[in-house]
């Protein structure tokens, strides 16, 4: 049997017994993962005001710093997807997560800029796989016709990190010094690793490409019209939109809005809690509407289109709830992960790591400048009492959305991705 008549055999079969608990323990474990990343991903928001009154930074020192960690996320990428695809998401992401480890317990003992970012650097590194291997994973586990709406699940579940890192975590740190919770970090990760090496199944992969086979295949991808046409603008939502809530959500609310740190702390929650109903939400829609003759690509590109304009609002202080406005940028501002999905039915089985990997390299690139570069051009403005005027974020947020822009037409223009003959839809 052909390996395509297998797939659709295996597909075709009836959902029950022990493959039905195998898959939804894969959909658990990974999303766990996730969740773990997620909450390295925003944990400086509120380490932020320790950090400045221990360190004396200053809002580039910030950046930079925090900013580590999607550069060390980033530059791990291309080696990532070649050991997904040679060994799979659960031995590479329990294997890598050691990296993370040892990070944060890095960052947890350091006593200087240098310390930190390191550890901060091998923390990225660490988790890099978490997204990549959740859905590596669910690729081989699950119908693709599935994938938008587990997708969202696991990015819905991973949003569960970005509502921890609002009020949880500054109630936490009146309690108990930064240091001590990333050590704490440091033992989660540890314990996240056992269960993904003890706790997940493998599945038979095809056979395994030699290393010069997977180079081609990484070359194919980053050669391909199709990746590069949804690129630029998934890059530049997902980019700014993680920059902003993993970091500088907080001073804007603060700067520009005039709210209190308790208010900005239930309003980050609520980016966060909107960000997982988006996730699902937008993973079954997608679903739905495609039966309607609405394509995968095209809703993508309208929830990327729709965190515009509600960064243009925003920016504009409509008279609008908080509550309202934030949530949709945290709904819209997920909208990007679609693209996942459009990239999966893109190309062949055997490349999908690495397909997923290489978009989420330049998501990571993308989301370190912004987060540098806001701090740079916060820091063009001189800072009275730690805070900055409102026209230096506005002038970092109006130049972030002129970018989406352009990107929002690349996109438009471009031709619909062509589906993956090998998999059922």
């Amino acid at each position: 049997m052909t390996t395509s008549a297998a797939t659709q055999s295996s597909m075709a079969r009836p959902e029950h017994g022990p493959v039905t608990d195998a898959r939804w323990r894969v959909l658990a474990v990974f999303s766990l993962g996730f969740l773990v990343s997620y909450v390295f991903r925003g944990v400086n928001l509120g380490f932020a005001p320790h950090l400045i009154r221990e360190l004396g930074l200053s809002a580039g020192d910030l950046g930079l710093l925090t900013s580590f960690y999607f550069l060390g996320f980033a530059a791990a990428q291309l080696p990532a997807g070649i050991l997904l695809d040679r060994y799979g998401p659960r031995k590479t992401e329990a294997a890598m997560l050691l990296a993370a480890v040892a990070g944060s317990m890095l960052f947890a003992v350091a006593p200087g800029m240098a310390g930190l970012a390191a550890g901060r650097l091998l923390i990225g590194i660490g988790v890099s796989v978490c997204l990549g291997a959740a859905i590596q994973a669910l690729s081989m586990w699950f119908p693709l016709s599935r994938m938008p709406l587990l997708n969202g699940l696991v990015m819905a579940i991973g949003g569960l990190g970005a509502v921890a890192v609002g009020s949880p975590l500054a109630w936490l740190l009146s309690w108990m010094d930064w240091r001590s919770v990333s050590t704490g970090l440091a033992f989660v990760s540890l314990a996240m690793a056992a269960l993904l090496w003890f706790g997940v199944p493998d599945k038979a992969r095809p056979r395994r490409e030699s290393l010069a086979e997977q180079l081609r295949g990484t070359r194919q991808i980053l050669g391909s019209e199709r990746f590069w046409r949804v690129v630029p603008l998934t890059l530049l939502n997902q980019g700014v939109f993680l920059a902003v809530q993993t970091l500088w959500v907080g001073a804007f609310m603060r700067d520009v809005s005039g709210f209190a740190p308790d208010q900005s702390a239930r309003l980050v929650s609520v980016i966060g809690l909107a960000m997982m109903a988006g996730c699902v939400g937008s993973g079954w829609a997608a679903r739905h509407l495609e039966r309607l003759g609405v394509s995968l690509k095209a809703f993508a590109g309208a929830g990327m289109t729709g965190f515009i304009v509600v960064q243009i609002l925003i920016m504009a202080q409509v008279p609008l709830p908080p509550v309202l406005l934030w949530a949709a940028y945290g709904v819209f501002g997920s909208s990007g992960i679609l693209t996942y999905a459009v990239l999966a039915r893109s190309f062949p089985d055997a490349l999908i790591g690495r397909a997923t990997t290489a978009m989420t390299l330049t998501v990571f690139l993308a989301t370190f400048l912004c987060q540098v570069g806001i701090g740079q051009v916060l820091d063009l403005w001189p800072a009275t009492g730690g805070r900055y005027p409102a026209t230096a974020h506005l002038s970092a947020w109006a130049g972030l959305v002129a970018l989406q822009a352009v990107a929002a037409v690349w996109y438009a223009i471009g031709r619909g991705g062509r589906t993956n003959p090998h998999r059922v839809q």
